[in-house]
């Protein structure tokens, strides 16, 4: 009986010991692959990233991971160094290596993703702040709708009723400047500012400039609605439904 209950705790002492070398096995056969392939720490993205961010906002965004070289973009940065003054050139995405080409000039990013205007349309710029524009996920080459709202005088009938009305489809989209953010540091050494952390700026902050090629009436329509009302835009794709025109005022919105 008791030979027995001895074998039964050795052959359990051996199990446990086995198991311990297999596992130490294992993670020194992982360690030895990482220093074959010759790590680098480089830098990551943490969080999502707006276009037009400068470096300076940058670092709350990034994070810094080892990964093997054979996976490491050849332009991965390590580190900021020589990049004061840039700004992102697009919507940086989580998980996405910070490759330099993603910084550029803040010139470079107001002129960058132009398209071709369509024969016999001019452009015309206007201002809005992130949530007019489809929280600032817009680029060159979208299709956007614009809403006009007045908040009188939109129908001779009713001129003192408030009114929207999608009133220009499917606008090319040529050309979006997002104002860059601007950092802790430069608030504190402007006197403007305090020396709290930076701002965590997930969400697109300051207000964008948006290109669009339109005809002459609607370029009347949208500087117009820029000086007198108030504009608000949706992503408008070439196959989006068109249900026709449609005043929307309070006694509608319930219907």
């Amino acid at each position: 009986m008791k030979s027995r209950l001895l074998a039964g705790i050795a052959a359990l002492v051996l199990a446990v010991v086995g198991a311990i070398l297999v596992v130490s096995y294992a993670q020194g056969a992982d360690a030895r692959a990482m220093q074959g392939l010759e790590p680098q720490d480089i830098l990551v993205v943490a969080k999502a990233v707006p276009a037009g961010t400068t470096t300076e906002a940058l670092k709350p965004f990034l994070a810094t991971e080892k990964l093997p070289g054979t996976a490491i973009a050849k332009s991965a940065l390590q580190n900021l160094d020589g990049m004061a003054g840039k700004v992102t050139a697009v919507d940086l995405l989580p998980g996405e290596q910070l490759v330099a080409e993603r910084l550029i000039a803040p010139d470079e990013l107001q002129t960058s993703g132009a398209v071709d205007i369509p024969e016999g349309l001019q452009e015309v710029s206007f201002q809005l702040e992130p949530q007019r524009v489809v929280g600032g996920r817009l680029a060159p080459g979208d299709h956007v709708g614009i809403f006009i709202s007045l908040k009188s005088g939109g129908d001779a009938a009713k001129p003192d009723k408030e009114s929207t009305q999608l009133s220009i489809h499917k606008v090319l989209l040529t050309a979006v400047q997002r104002a860059p953010v601007a950092s802790e540091a430069a608030k504190t050494a402007s006197g403007t500012g305090s020396t709290a952390p930076a701002e965590d700026t997930s969400l697109p902050t300051g207000s964008l400039l948006l290109t669009v090629a339109v005809d002459d009436v609607n370029a009347s329509k949208i500087i117009y609605a820029s000086e007198f009302a108030s504009l608000w835009l949706s992503k408008e794709p070439l196959n989006a439904k068109d249900s026709g025109p449609t005043v929307m005022e309070g006694s509608k919105v319930y219907k």
